[in-house]
């Protein structure tokens, strides 16, 4: 495995295998892996024939210093996992690499879609996201790129960016991969205590609640969310948001919509958790 900080030793390496016809699949990281990385680097293997994993913490997408300041950099560790899991190159630019003057006075941002949500919890982070993202496209200039949908907004913004842009890069979706107990794998669940993990699956059994309702045919949403957001403050969370949202533009979900994911966020402590379950629901038929 390449390891590469350089941006003209990763352009030079890239340039090699693709002389020598070589098919590139980039997963974007900013280190601290787990499981759920692994995974994405597994299926990159199956999309190309060779792996390219980025590693950087990019402080632009962070809304508060504090997090920043103690996102864990686990740098040797995670090229160590990355070996064992067959990635081909890595590439762990600097901050003064890839924001030489300290920031960029270019910005690449997906209005509308990126104030939902996430955007709205915490301004500012999808255009931190979308640019480092574009930029790191730029680089590496992938056929294609592989995303968790643990951050199912945040892989919507990335997918909306690269159609806007004719970018020639196919985006993969990885489903959610979890803990034995339900919880979606997260470089944040570092953050929790002892006692704090063994309450964190109720954010996605909170979530499955909702989408069983739904199941069952129920249509009030508002009150749905209302719930969900209780239920959440009763198993030792303080809720953010829990709402049921259209899966192709992330509006507000209205009785007769199909294609929905129901997504919640919650802190749990120093640990801020998101998760999300999509669904489909059956449509109703009109009978004579």
């Amino acid at each position: 495995m390449i390891i590469v900080q350089a941006i003209d030793a990763l352009r030079e390496e890239l340039k090699s295998w693709r002389r020598a016809g070589e098919t590139i699949a980039f997963v974007p990281t900013m280190g601290n892996l787990h499981a759920g990385h692994i995974a994405l680097v597994k299926r990159a293997q199956e999309l190309g024939s060779k792996v390219v994993v980025s590693i950087f913490v990019n402080p632009t997408q962070f809304d508060r210093k504090e997090d920043l300041a103690a996102y864990p950099r686990t740098l040797a560790d995670d090229c160590g996992k990355l070996q064992a899991g067959g990635a081909d190159l890595v590439f762990t630019p600097t901050p003064a690499l890839m924001y030489p003057t300290g920031g960029l006075a270019t910005k690449v941002e997906v209005p509308g879609l990126s104030e939902l949500l996430e955007g709205a919890s915490r301004p500012g982070h999808f255009t931190g996201v979308s640019t480092v993202v574009c930029k790191l496209f730029h680089l590496v200039q992938p056929d294609v790129a592989v995303f968790g949908e643990k951050d199912f907004q945040q892989l919507m913004v990335i997918r909306q960016m690269v159609r806007d842009l004719d970018m020639d890069i196919h985006i993969e979706g990885l489903p959610t991969v979890r803990e034995a107990d339900g919880l979606a794998m997260s470089s944040r669940n570092g953050y929790l205590t002892t006692a704090e993990r063994k309450l964190a699956a109720g954010l996605q059994l909170t979530l499955r609640e909702v989408v069983d309702a739904l199941h069952k045919s129920r249509q009030d949403y508002a009150a749905l969310q209302a719930e969900a957001m209780q239920a959440l403050v009763s198993r030792g969370f303080q809720p953010d948001y829990v709402e049921i949202r259209r899966t192709v533009d992330l509006l507000p979900a209205q009785v007769g919509d199909e294609n929905l994911v129901v997504l919640g966020s919650a802190w749990l402590g120093k640990a801020r958790l998101i998760d999300n379950i999509p669904l489909t629901l059956k449509k109703l038929t009109e009978t004579s």
